[in-house]
């Protein structure tokens, strides 16, 4: 008689599989965004590593959020990252000076910094624990359902970190509007006002330049015998 595999024993699935695969990778890819010796290597790992995250997301159907990361991260902030690093050509040599001196300080941070996290978010990985879905929340989906989510019970809270992100924004461009003294500025608003009479004016100077010199005497005697000089 063939012993029968036990029913209650978690059998190894395919998105089990693609889970720890896609794992791996992310973790393979956001240690070399760090490690890296060339700042478009890190950045082109770094896109790997959203991409990653964002099979993460579809495997456990969380469609709409998968989405947005590969279109807004992947396809739009890092391209962005990648134009700028390869415009500014950034000397990485001077930038890792003492990296492997400091990185186990830095890794025992990180360390702690995961475990901190852990301990936090734990509580919101027991999906024993929650409640069954709504058959009604089903028909919905997840995009909808995220939206009225947010719209309702979390609407000040998104509020608050839109202000936050303004405020970011303005800074950053503040900071970055500093004036060169040898820069030329026009007002475009004076351009505008301009009227006809302004713009061409004729104004009649005396000369200021020194007088031409005299002719010596040689000379003016000799212009004088020319023929057809006046008498």
């Amino acid at each position: 008689m063939r012993p029968t595999a036990d029913a209650s024993r978690p059998t190894m699935t395919i998105e089990s599989a693609l889970f720890y695969v896609f794992s791996a990778i992310l973790l393979f890819a956001s240690f070399r965004v760090i490690t890296a010796r060339s700042t478009v290597y890190a950045a082109l790992f770094l896109v790997l590593a959203f991409f990653t995250a964002a099979c993460l997301w579809m495997l456990l159907r969380a469609e709409f959020l998968s989405i947005a990361l590969v279109l807004v991260y992947v396809g739009a902030v890092m391209v962005l990252f990648l134009f700028v690093v390869m415009m500014l050509d950034v000397n990485t040599d001077a930038l890792r000076t003492g990296f492997w001196k400091h990185f186990p300080l830095a890794a025992l941070v990180g360390v702690v910094i995961a475990l901190e996290m852990a301990v936090v978010l734990l509580g919101g990985f027991r999906l024993g624990e929650a409640p069954p879905p709504d058959a009604e929340a089903l028909r919905l989906g997840n995009s909808k359902l995220l939206g009225i989510e947010i719209y309702t019970q979390y609407l000040y809270p998104l509020q608050i970190a839109a202000v936050l992100l303004l405020v970011a924004i303005i800074a950053a461009i503040a900071l970055t509007l500093r004036r060169r003294k040898d820069s030329k500025y026009v007002d475009p608003a004076a351009q505008v006002r301009a009227r006809k009479g302004e713009r061409l004016r004729i104004v009649k100077m005396q000369p200021e330049g020194p007088p031409p010199p005299a002719a010596p005497e040689g000379a003016a005697a000799d212009a004088a015998r020319l023929p057809g000089a006046p008498t």
